[in-house]
């Protein structure tokens, strides 16, 4: 397979690329906004302390969520290895690593770890926000150990 060429400049690259948002997305914020109205409340955004750095985390009840970019965490609906050459096929692998680490590392200090693809926030924000609250609701249903 040929190496895929880039049409852009180098220093075009860098300035594309640069904009693209890696927190505080559209479909993050949506979340946040519909999770507000919802009720729901008592989640930090992105903190640093915590594995992952989660986009929405619910400290109180070790709740993690996180929303996945379709392209950027490698859904394989929307990324193909080898199709955009070996460059991103090692950038999404290493994506894909750190992903499983942090929820490896989270569920290890019993914390409950839910995974949204972007592209489900945006067709179905209402069901991303009932998963949320089911998860919710489970966990503040448990009893504390002591």
């Amino acid at each position: 397979m040929r190496p895929v060429t880039d049409f852009l400049s180098k220093e075009t690259r860098s300035r594309v690329m640069a904009r693209i948002r890696s927190k505080n997305t559209k479909p993050e914020l949506a979340l946040r906004r519909a999770l507000f109205k919802a009720g729901i409340r008592g989640w930090r955004c992105h903190p640093r302390n915590i594995p992952g750095k989660p986009d929405v985390a619910f400290t109180r009840w070790r709740v993690a969520v996180f929303v996945d970019g379709c392209f950027w965490h490698g859904h394989p609906d929307f990324f193909t290895p080898g199709k955009s050459g070996a460059y991103w096929d090692a950038k999404i692998e290493r994506t894909k690593e750190r992903d499983r680490l942090a929820n490896a590392t989270l569920t290890g200090q019993g914390w409950e770890v839910l995974r949204l693809w972007d592209f489900e926030v945006e067709a179905d924000l209402s069901g991303c926000v009932a998963r949320i609250t089911e998860v919710l609701d489970r966990v503040r249903a448990m009893p504390v150990a002591v």
